[in-house]
């Protein structure tokens, strides 16, 4: 007996002949510019990609970098990095930050009227500055050697997830600087011993977002999902060239 195995979601898949709004996350819209072909498999047919393995200590770190600047979001005050930085910031107070955190609450949302797609994602971090203009911030963690930076190819989706937050936050009616942080862990391979401890080195990384790519985007992602015919497969897409393999050799 052959037993086949498919990925299926358990969200709402696209209706073409529904007028409801449609929800699309900061991460769909990653899978679009990733190969449009897959994310018409997600969330029009229902078959995602396979689930990655958790990134436990990666969430971690996560964790407790937000209960350390959230020490100093209650007092008010400059964690260590932004001063030696330099950095004319506090971490942002607000009592929404919670539920801007939680993406299983859909974060920070805005309902895109023009597409009918509600955009909604969910952040690290927040920081202020003394003009009042918010800064987006995203915890990254690795371990790799030599200096962290953002400039790898496959970065390009670490630089679209903080221009999607400025995005939403501005539609919101915040007044959002153009300039985000990214607080980069490395962790450090090069101690004598482990002794029950993962030592970082902390790194903050600005940078200068722009999101005039999301509304034309947004536009495209909308005409693929009403779309009846499934997009072309991306030759640079590895799921693709998987599936195609598979067909190949199963045929």
């Amino acid at each position: 007996m052959s037993i086949y195995y498919t990925a299926q979601r358990k969200t709402k898949l696209f209706d073409p002949k529904s007028n409801d709004p449609f929800e699309i996350s900061r991460s769909g819209i990653e899978l679009f510019m990733e190969c449009s072909r897959c994310f018409y498999l997600d969330k029009r047919i229902g078959t995602a990609r396979p689930n990655g393995f958790p990134f436990s200590l990666n969430n971690a770190v996560d964790a407790l970098l937000k209960k350390e600047f959230d020490i100093h979001r209650a007092n008010g005050s400059k964690h260590p990095l932004m001063k030696e930085y330099g950095l004319d910031v506090v971490p942002y107070p607000n009592e929404r930050l919670e539920e801007w955190r939680d993406s299983r609450r859909r974060g920070i949302r805005f309902f895109h009227k023009l597409t009918n797609l509600e955009v909604h994602g969910g952040i690290d971090d927040i920081w202020v500055n003394p003009k009042g203009e918010l800064h987006i911030v995203d915890y990254k963690a690795t371990s790799k050697t030599g200096e962290v930076n953002l400039d790898a190819d496959w970065q390009i989706s670490y630089k679209r997830q903080v221009e999607v937050y400025q995005w939403l936050f501005r539609h919101n009616g915040f007044k959002v600087s153009e300039i985000a942080y990214f607080v980069y862990c490395n962790g450090d391979v090069d101690k004598k011993a482990f002794d029950k401890k993962l030592e970082f080195t902390v790194k903050v990384i600005p940078y200068k977002g722009s999101d005039e790519w999301i509304e034309n985007s947004l536009g495209e992602i909308k005409i693929c999902l009403a779309s009846d015919e499934m997009p072309d497969p991306d030759p640079d897409c590895d799921y693709c060239k998987y599936r195609y393999a598979v067909r190949k050799h199963e045929s």
